[in-house]
């Protein structure tokens, strides 16, 4: 059910009409992870090219999502991917940093929509009529895909980053706190790529 809160927290507001134009829907990936940015897309679909397989990115394997990856780009109308830096996260928060690539996302877009919907229970600060819908990249197509472009992409970058740092195992826990990637972490300390300001990693850089 789509989120409805009441006027102290506007930001959660939802819509109680439906407004006629093209909608957006909007998804995150990667606010768990100690390392690397946080993603966001923003996705208009195409209601003439309709896309076969959507669903929230989590559940979906690697080759189905690689494949919806390039389809989102080739039949949607536009769509946008957009991040916040590590440093960012640091500097603002992780919450507040997912925000602000959301709204970078939708603000990349060549389209403008007319109504935004956000998977979740917390909105970014838009000029457009937004809603936030609790598990809505499992309910809503847009959202969906935006939820596969957000992670496909920050996969990518984490497959760069393994790269660039082999030593911590990027390409498998893509960030989040395994056993693997904490016991890296301890042996080879902090990298540029992880975020300070996340608990196990201010361990081992506090005094």
């Amino acid at each position: 059910m789509r989120s409805r809160k009441s006027l102290p927290e506007p930001e959660q507001l939802g819509l109680s009409w439906v407004v006629p134009g093209l909608v957006a829907g909007v998804d995150e990936a990667g606010r768990g992870p100690l390392a690397g940015p946080v993603v966001a897309a923003a996705v208009i679909l195409d209601p003439e090219q309709p896309i076969q397989g959507l669903g929230d990115s989590k559940v979906l394997n690697e080759k189905k999502r690689e494949r919806l990856f390039d389809e989102i780009r080739a039949k949607s109308l536009c769509c946008c991917i957009a991040e916040a830096t590590v440093e960012e996260i640091d500097r603002i928060n992780i919450l507040q940093a997912t925000m602000l690539a959301m709204r970078r996302a939708v603000e990349g877009l060549r389209l403008k929509p007319v109504q935004v919907l956000v998977d979740g229970n917390r909105l970014p600060v838009l000029k457009i009529p937004a809603e936030a819908i609790v598990k809505g990249d499992a309910k809503v197509p847009a959202i969906s895909a935006a939820s596969i472009l957000a992670k496909v992409h920050r996969d990518r970058l984490c497959l760069a980053m393994h790269e660039a740092h082999p030593e911590y195992g990027f390409a498998t826990h893509k960030g989040y706190p395994t056993a693997e990637h904490l016991a890296a972490l301890r042996q080879h300390g902090v990298s540029g790529w992880h975020r300070r300001s996340f608990a196990p990693v201010r361990e081992l850089i506090t005094p």
